[in-house]
């Protein structure tokens, strides 16, 4: 029997023949962490240790609360440069650089065959560039800070084939909505999700990682992307360091092979308060809402922004709403300025945040107040989320949310096709 993705790198990891069950001890190429650095240097600072094991695998963003909006915060970020200083931490990316997810991409850390852990759940996000990447808590990130190890289960596998071509106005995030709503949030838990066919090959890489980065609502260990001649072309430029591209064998062993058709998909939107809780936009159209969210890690890239914009261009989002646009990083906040996709939005009445997580996090931008709901392009709609556990929150497509911020209302965005 051949072997899965993820027995293949972990059992490189742990230098040894692997299946899914067991248990390894390895040492990941990157472990990367954000504003939440603070807490995880407080646990580090209780082993009593002077250094971390090994600086250089240590990549931090700040990206939460970004500038920071309170005295709280801002110590948390303080606290975070001076231990960067004085660890030799040379990957730093301070407030101006963006979502740690994409910064984490674009500088070239992301890359086929490594193993990458992150104290962010989203962390799956880097399988789209054939890592195997995952989530951890804050206490086994300071843990790998002190010992450059950490033991893992070695997950069973779902492999799920997309096939077919989307119609216009359908997107990759109407493709994983649709499969979470139909699977379940708790389908994939501690499993890998490997996607593969047709659909998922003719994808950008913007449109795998909204798939990988949403994996972890699936509850998956990892999500990823069999890396091809799209992922060379990203790396060329940018990969920090040689790499190996893996794919699982032909004859590996799956928990489940589970196909998925898209020719016929409509938009998809995931109503309050679950991510599962997916139904078909045409089916929402009227639902009222106060405020508009596009951008984030999850749809924030510029293949995102243009969706939205050609649906805004020329024409004024509704005056009852606040539209808040989010770039996932500086680089692509550049990207859509040079092309003119900012300032279609400016004309159109949208409000652009600096890159962070802004809005998604409900911390200091955007945060809803007791009867308000929001329609965005986040990855999360749990209660209170955004603010108010009073507040709703509906999660779509960019195409989507633009189309329901010119009418107040949700709205399918074919009609502007």
């Amino acid at each position: 029997m051949g072997k899965t993705f993820s027995e293949k790198i972990l059992g490189a990891k742990a230098g040894k023949q692997v299946k899914a069950g067991e248990i390894v001890f390895v040492s990941p190429d990157y472990i990367l962490s954000h504003d939440n650095s603070a807490a995880i240097i407080k646990e580090f600072r209780k082993l009593e240790l002077k250094k971390v094991k090994n600086p250089q695998k240590i990549v931090i963003v700040l990206d939460h609360v970004v500038p920071a909006s309170t005295e709280k915060y801002a110590l948390n970020h303080k606290i975070i440069r001076e231990f960067v200083q004085e660890q030799n931490i040379p990957y730093f990316f301070d407030v101006q650089n963006g979502i740690c997810h994409q910064v984490f991409s674009e500088n070239g850390f992301a890359m086929p065959g490594k193993l990458i852990l992150g104290a962010d759940s989203h962390t799956t996000s880097y399988g789209a560039f054939g890592a195997f990447s995952a989530g951890i808590g804050r206490s086994e990130a300071a843990s790998v800070w002190a010992t450059d190890e950490i033991w893992l289960r070695v997950p069973q596998t779902i492999r799920i084939e997309i096939e077919g071509t989307l119609s216009p106005m359908v997107y990759a995030k109407d493709v994983i909505l649709k499969i979470i709503g139909e699977e379940g949030a708790d389908r994939a838990n501690y499993r890998s999700v490997e996607f593969a066919g047709q659909t998922v090959r003719d994808f950008t890489l913007a449109s795998r990682l909204v798939l990988t980065n949403m994996a972890a609502e699936m509850g998956a260990k990892n999500g990823y992307v069999f890396p091809d001649e799209k992922t060379l072309s990203w790396l060329e430029e940018t990969a920090k360091d040689k790499f190996e591209m893996v794919t699982s064998d032909s004859d590996a062993d799956y928990a489940e092979v589970l196909k998925v058709d898209v020719t016929s998909l409509e938009p998809q939107a995931a109503c309050p308060h679950t991510v599962d809780n997916v139904r078909k936009v045409s089916e929402l159209e009227g639902v009222h809402f106060h405020q508009a969210v596009i951008g984030t890690c999850t749809n924030g890239r510029l293949e995102d922004l243009k969706a939205a914009a050609q649906i805004l261009k020329g024409r004024k989002v509704h005056p009852a709403l606040r539209v808040l646009i989010i770039p996932a990083s500086r680089k692509e906040y550049l990207l859509a300025l040079k092309e003119g996709v900012l300032e279609v939005f400016v004309d159109s009445g949208c409000l652009i945040l600096n890159p962070g997580c802004g809005p998604c996090l409900g911390a200091h931008q955007g945060v809803l107040a007791p009867g308000e709901i929001a329609l965005s392009t986040a990855n999360r709609n749990f209660r209170g989320r955004m603010g108010s556990p009073d507040s709703e929150i509906y999660l779509a497509s960019p195409a989507t949310v633009a189309a329901s911020a010119l009418e107040g209302q949700i709205t399918d965005p074919r009609r502007f096709i």
